[in-house]
C-alpha cells in the first residue's frame, strides 16, 4: 500500500498551495539538487516540487533519479514525464518503476523537441520518438491508475496565447486531458492576468471543476531576454516587461528585490482568482522563495490591484469573450469535395457502403499483393494532397483532412504549447498544422467535435495500406475507442 500523498492532500483540502520547480539540469550537479531539495522540504508552505526532464529541449539529470533523491530528503515529487524519446513500452517501464518506488506524483507532457542530437541520451540514429502526445499519455497513466497505481496526473496549458486558433485549442486540449483522467493542470509561463482569469471563466462555463496551478517565475534581466524571443518553447516576455525588468536591472540590487515582488504579487493574483496553488520557478533558493510565498499571503487582499498593473500582452491580442471571433474562412476544394463524399457514400458506421467496401477489401486482401499494390496507389494520391507518410492509421476525416503526421511531434490530439502566433515550435516559418484543422472545423461548425480523443495509432501497421486497415478493422481509430 502506498503512503500518504501530501500534494493529493493538500489539493483536497482546498488550500491554497505552493510547489517549486526543481531544475534538474545538467549544469546542476545531483549533490546540489540535493542539498537544494533538503532546504525545500524544511519549508511547510511548500508541497511539492516538479522534477524538470529535458527543460527547453536540453538533456538534463535522470527526473526519476532526482525525485528518489529528492523524495529521501522529504520533498514530494512532481516528476516531469515527457513523450520526447520514449515509446509507449518504455513509458509504460518508467511509470512501473515509479509505483515500485512509491512516486506518484507525475506531470505528463509532450515535451520540448530536442535542441540538437546530442540531447539525446540514447544517441538514437533517428532522432525523437514522440509514440505518443500528452493526451494519449494522460490515458495511459489513468489505464495504470485503473490497475492500483495510485497516479496523481498534472498536465500542462498555456492560457498565454493572443491568436484565436492558439488560445482555443489550447482550451479545447485541455477539456480532452482532463476526460482522459488528467487531475489538475498547471499553466506555463505568462505576465497577463487577464489570460488567468480567462482559463478560470472557460472551466467554469463549461462546468469542469479541476483544480489550476499558475505558474509564478521569478524573471531575471538574462531570462527576460530569451523568453522575449519565445524560448524555450511556450514562453514568452513582452517588449515593455522586458524593457521594465532591464531598468531595475540598473538598480544597486541588480532588480532583485522588483522581481522578487513581481513574483509575489503574481502569488496574490492567483489567490484571489481562486486557483488551487502557485508553481513557482526561476529560483532555487530557499530564503527568496519563502520570501515570495509569505509576501504573496500578506499582499492578497489587494490582489484585484496587482491583476490591473501585470497584464503584459500583444497588440491587437485575442482574448476569449471579450475581441470578436474572426470570420470564418473558407473551405479549399479537396476538403469541400472530401465532405461531400462523406455525405454522399457514409461509412463511419454500419452502413451499405462499408459493409460493400468491407467485402472489397476482404477480396483484395487474400489477393497476393493486393494490400501493397492498393498501399501503393493510396501514397500516390494522399502523399501530394495531404502529406501522407504511410501511417496505415488514416485518421484525416477525425482532423479536417490535415495529417498529423506532418505535425514534428506528430501529435494527434491539439497543438503543443510551444505555438507562437499560430507558427511551429520547430519549423518556426511554417504555421502549427492545428491552425489549419481549428479553422476548418469552425467554417464546418464542427469545433466541438475537435474534442474528440484521437488514440495513438498502432506503428506495425506503418506502411501498409489504410483503406484496407480501416475497413477489415485492423487499425486504431476514435470510432473504435468509444465502441470500448
Amino acid at each position: 500500500m502506498s503512503n500518504p500523498n501530501p500534494l493529493r492532500e493538500k489539493l483536497k483540502s482546498g488550500q491554497f498551495l505552493h510547489m517549486v520547480e526543481l531544475v534538474a539540469s545538467k549544469r546542476t550537479p545531483p549533490e546540489k539538487l540535493l542539498e537544494i531539495s533538503s532546504q525545500l522540504a524544511t519549508m511547510d508552505s511548500v508541497v511539492a516540487a516538479g522534477i524538470t526532464s529535458y527543460a527547453g529541449g536540453a538533456a538534463g539529470q535522470d527526473p526519476v533519479e532526482t525525485a528518489v533523491g529528492a523524495k529521501a530528503r522529504g520533498l514530494t515529487p512532481n516528476v516531469h514525464l515527457t513523450c520526447v524519446y520514449q515509446d509507449r513500452k518504455g513509458i509504460r517501464e518508467t511509470l512501473e518503476k515509479l509505483h515500485s518506488l512509491d512516486i506518484h506524483n507525475v506531470f505528463a507532457i509532450n515535451g520540448d523537441y530536442p535542441q540538437s542530437k546530442g540531447d539525446d541520451p540514447q544517441n538514437k540514429e533517428d532522432g525523437p520518438v514522440f509514440d505518443l502526445d500528452s493526451v494519449s499519455l494522460v490515458s495511459m497513466i489513468n489505464e495504470m491508475r485503473g490497475q492500483g497505481m495510485p497516479f496523481l496526473i498534472s498536465v500542462a496549458v498555456s492560457p498565454f496565447k493572443y491568436t484565436e486558433p492558439d488560445c482555443m485549442y489550447q482550451y479545447i486540449k485541455l477539456e480532452k486531458k482532463f476526460a482522459a483522467g488528467a487531475d489538475f493542470a498547471i499553466t506555463q509561463l505568462g505576465y497577463d492576468a487577464r489570460k488567468f482569469r480567462e482559463l478560470k471563466q472557460y472551466l467554469a462555463e463549461r462546468k469542469i471543476q479541476k483544480p489550476l496551478i499558475g505558474n509564478v517565475y521569478v524573471l531575471t534581466k538574462g531570462a527576460a531576454g530569451v523568453m522575449s524571443g519565445g524560448r524555450p518553447p511556450g514562453c514568452w516576455v513582452a517588449p515593455e516587461l522586458l524593457e521594465r525588468i532591464t531598468e531595475e536591472a540598473g538598480a544597486e540590487d541588480k532588480g532583485k528585490a522588483a522581481r522578487l515582488e513581481r513574483a509575489a504579487r503574481m502569488v496574490a493574483i492567483l489567490r484571489g482568482l481562486g486557483y488551487a496553488g502557485a508553481y513557482i520557478g526561476g529560483t532555487h533558493n530557499a530564503e527568496q522563495i519563502k520570501w515570495v510565498i509569505k509576501r504573496g499571503e500578506e499582499i492578497a487582499p489587494n490582489w484585484e490591484e496587482y491583476a490591473e498593473e501585470i497584464n503584459y500582452a500583444p497588440k491587437n491580442a485575442f482574448y476569449l469573450n471579450q475581441s470578436p471571433l474572426a470570420p470564418a474562412k473558407p473551405l479549399g476544394i479537396v476538403p469541400n469535395m472530401l465532405n461531400l463524399a462523406g455525405k454522399m457514400f457514409p461509412v463511419r458506421n454500419e452502413t451499405v457502403w462499408r459493409k460493400l467496401l468491407r467485402g472489397m477489401f476482404r477480396v483484395v486482401d487474400k489477393i497476393p499483393f493486393g494490400s501493397s499494390t492498393v498501399e501503393t496507389l493510396e501514397k500516390a494520391m494522399k502523399v501530394p494532397m495531404f502529406g501522407c507518410e504511410s501511417c496505415g492509421n488514416c485518421v484525416l476525416g477525425n482532423m479536417e483532412y490535415v495529417c498529423p503526421q506532418t505535425c514534428p511531434k506528430q501529435i494527434r490530439n491539439g497543438p503543443c504549447g510551444g505555438t507562437d502566433n499560430g507558427m511551429c515550435e520547430v519549423i518556426p516559418e511554417q504555421e502549427c498544422i492545428w491552425v489549419g484543422v481549428y479553422e476548418r472545423a469552425k467554417t464546418s461548425g464542427q469545433v466541438e467535435d475537435l474534442k474528440v480523443y484521437i488514440p495513438p495509432p498502432d506503428r506495425s501497421l506503418k506502411g501498409t495500406s489504410s483503406y484496407v486497415n480501416y475497413f477489415l478493422d485492423r487499425d486504431v481509430r476514435p470510432e473504435k475507442e468509444h465502441s470500448k
